[in-house]
């Protein structure tokens, strides 16, 4: 059995559950009200299933493994065999989650990565990168220095979900049922536990009433590096492209109102990542990223948080415009979207 920390509870409590329904045990790092509410209700995850009409409901209360919630100040990473970072990166420089940050580098634990923005110790394992160049992409960059990037992996966090507004915070909707994607761990052993999970998760089934079922959403661990770059693309294409001079459109509008353009851009960010080193097959084609956006009616998280005033947000837009500058690489319409998010963000500083 397994005992990760998680850090963020929100889209953390997807992988918790995974975690949970394969016999692992998970806490969650959060504010103090939801570890509260985590502790006192549990955790509800819905999410489609092959074979169920509408959604199941999957609650951490039923599941073999055990689920615990708890603020960032009385966490001691020693005690946990995996670290998982499941935040928005802003979020990171906040005093105690910091303070907690430096805790888990100190520990040498292994670290993965399921934020849209890589962390700059997952990013110090790409070949032949100047990271000390990227510092501004990041809200601070400093919060990174303190690990190794050998501990560190990331996983591309491709399925969608949010908290339903109208419902309590330990409630997550699952509305695009992809599997999570790491890259391994320069160690073996921290690769093994990684491979480990993936298996029991695999193995794993959930008796809804009905019976038995596989439920989605695995955890898939490559050997190449550059597989959890491959959400690049589509943040680029659609997350980002959701932010317009004058408000925000879904998802699915920004890929689908100019298909033409949309591949240009995907096949473009796809480029950027084989000029880092990923092959073909680390990548994932724009006709399948396509069919699985149309179902993406809302705006992305990023432009959500501009709309709401944020001052910061994860720039993976900035992250791949100044990956693609060191290649001697640039386009016209990833420029645009940078200008236009920075400008959202001077707007929201302005009225702060």
């Amino acid at each position: 059995m397994t005992a990760t920390m998680i850090m963020g509870a929100s889209y953390g409590s997807l992988l918790a559950i995974k975690l949970l329904l394969a016999g692992h045990d998970a806490t969650l790092v959060c504010l103090p009200d939801e570890a509260a509410l985590i502790n006192g209700e549990g955790q509800l995850v819905r999410m489609p299933a092959k074979g169920r009409d509408g959604l199941v409901e999957v609650h951490s209360g039923k599941l073999a493994g055990s689920l615990s919630a708890a603020t960032p100040a009385g966490m001691d990473p020693a005690g946990y065999d995996l670290v998982v970072l499941a935040m928005q990166e802003p979020q990171y420089r906040a005093p105690a989650v910091r303070e907690l940050l430096d805790r888990v580098a100190a520990s040498k634990k292994p670290v993965m990565s399921i934020m849209n923005m890589p962390p700059l110790a997952y990013v110090r394992r790409i070949p032949g990168i100047d990271t000390a160049s990227l510092a501004d992409c990041y809200t601070d960059a400093s919060v990174w220095d303190g690990f190794e990037p050998p501990r560190f992996t990331l996983c591309s966090p491709d399925p969608q979900a949010f908290r339903p507004p109208d419902e309590k915070t330990n409630v997550l909707q699952v509305t695009l049922p992809t599997n999570f994607k790491a890259a391994r761990f320069e160690s073996e052993g921290s690769t093994a536990l990684l491979r480990g999970l993936q298996a029991d998760i695999e193995a794993a089934t959930f008796d809804d009433g009905e019976g038995a079922i596989a439920l989605p959403v695995k955890l898939k661990v490559h050997d190449s590096i550059f597989v959890p770059l491959a959400k690049w693309a589509m943040l680029l294409t659609g997350n980002y492209r959701c932010v317009e001079d004058d408000g925000m459109r879904p998802i699915r509008d920004a890929v689908h109102s100019d298909p033409a353009l949309s591949e240009s851009v995907y096949g473009w960010v796809c480029d950027v990542c084989r000029a880092l080193g990923a092959a073909d097959g680390d990548l994932v084609p724009f006709e399948k990223y396509a069919a699985a956006a149309d179902g993406l009616i809302r705006p992305s998280s990023a432009a959500r948080a501009l709309d709401a005033g944020a001052v910061n947000i994860e720039r993976a837009d900035r992250l791949v415009q100044a990956l693609a500058a060191q290649k001697g690489m640039r386009n016209e319409v990833v420029d645009e979207t940078v200008a236009r998010v920075d400008s959202w963000l001077d707007a929201n500083r302005r009225k702060a």
